[in-house]
């Protein structure tokens, strides 16, 4: 059969406009052998369906569903391309996007439901429909995607998210996590997710938590850690190290008291606090964060700041 077929292919070669052949026959013989009932493509190939039709019935074969769905085109309006940082699927993965992100992102690219923004897989597969896709092209931005993420990454269970982490946190630090690092990241996971939009940028906010000892600092965070911002440190330490019930709550109770008769405000104490447990001046609440590190590590931590 692959024989008659190869001698046969010269006589269904069909002609483009500029005098070039193009070869057909192999495509419409093997979508036929597999079945293939509809054929969805971009509107690039509307000229090709057109001239498979023909061998289709010129073979007496039942010809499939055509369908043809709006290129997508860069911020600028052009069809994307490698000058707009086109790149494979698993780019975006490497960077951290959710496959639920992905494919809800590219389907409202040329399809709608609605007003439906987000849309999920369950979702998906009840509502779509080839009458709903869109005529025009769609623009890919970067930004919707990562908003897109971020809400993903918010409902995405904890395990699954620290599964993504693992990877990048091991190579981060050097080595595999163990059980004490594994739990802080976990602990924290909540605190963290919040604010990250890709599974990279939750990997990195994370990485403080397993840090090495001391602390590398940011410069904002070395700025925070000034004279007054050692002076503020030096009193918390003190304070904390006659706090017995190591928890969120006590710890908040525990620095507004000291704020207080400081005759400060609670954020001249937390900002150095959060650069000398953290390494930068950006981080999840200062009482998530100290309760998650624990009373030793917060404690070696404040006392590397004050050596």
């Amino acid at each position: 059969v692959v024989k008659v077929r190869n001698e046969q292919i010269d006589d269904m070669v069909l002609m483009r406009a500029d005098g070039t052949p193009t070869y057909m026959l192999a495509v419409v013989v093997d979508d036929h052998d597999m079945g293939v009932t509809h054929i969805i493509r971009g509107d690039d190939h509307l000229t090709n369906s057109f001239r498979q039709y023909q061998l289709y019935d010129a073979l007496g074969w039942k010809i499939p569903k055509f369908a043809h769905i709006p290129l997508i085109h860069g911020s600028d309006g052009a069809k994307l391309s490698k000058r707009h940082g086109a790149v494979g699927i698993d780019s975006f993965r490497d960077d951290g996007f959710l496959p639920e992100t992905m494919r809800n992102y590219l389907l409202r690219l040329g399809w709608a439901h609605g007003d439906e923004e987000i849309i999920s897989t369950k979702q998906a597969i009840k509502w779509f429909n080839l009458g709903s896709v869109g005529k025009s092209p769609s623009r890919f931005d970067i930004g919707k995607l990562k908003n897109l993420n971020a809400h993903y990454m918010r409902v995405t269970d904890k395990k699954m998210l620290f599964s993504l982490m693992r990877t990048e946190l091991s190579k981060k630090l050097g080595r595999d996590l163990n059980k004490k690092e594994e739990t802080r990241i976990f602990q924290g996971m909540d605190g963290l997710k919040e604010r990250a939009k890709t599974v990279s940028e939750l990997s990195n906010s994370a990485f403080f938590y397993i840090a090495p000892r001391p602390l590398e600092m940011s410069e904002k965070a070395a700025k925070l850690l000034n004279d007054d911002g050692i002076m503020y440190i030096s009193m918390i330490y003190k304070k904390l190290t006659k706090l017995t019930n190591w928890t969120g709550r006590e710890l908040e109770i525990t620095l507004n008291e000291l704020s207080k008769s400081q005759n400060a405000k609670l954020g001249q104490f937390a900002q150095p606090l959060r650069a000398a447990l953290t390494g930068s001046n950006v981080s999840p609440g200062i009482f998530i964060v100290m309760d998650v590190l624990g009373r030793s590590e917060t404690l070696g931590r404040l006392n590397d700041v004050l050596d």
